[in-house]
């Protein structure tokens, strides 16, 4: 692969994980994510004021990104960032 194949894939993985910060939701959990640290389902959906069904559908869509992760523990999961470029631009966002 040459040098402009291989920067144009890093060009298309990036907005690619972009793209899936784009929601406000979405943006939300990944900077709650970054602030508080770790979290579950639950708490989440009580600070984005928004129905458990929901939060679970945009965390399925960061985690299938690579951006989060899920570790269960006993019957939840905790969610956390897994993704350093995502955690680095959103971390310097102002709220």
């Amino acid at each position: 692969m040459d040098e402009l194949s291989v920067n144009a894939q890093s060009l298309v993985e990036y907005a690619n994980l972009l793209k899936a910060i784009s929601h406000p939701a979405r943006l939300c959990i990944v900077k709650g994510l970054i602030k508080d640290g770790p979290s579950n389902v639950s708490n989440m959906h009580v600070c984005l004021e928004l129905a458990q069904s929901t939060v679970s559908q945009h965390l399925a869509k960061l985690k299938a990104a690579g951006i989060i992760r899920g570790e269960r523990n006993g019957t939840e999961i905790i969610y956390s960032i897994d993704n350093d470029f995502i955690a680095e631009i959103v971390g310097i966002m102002k709220d």
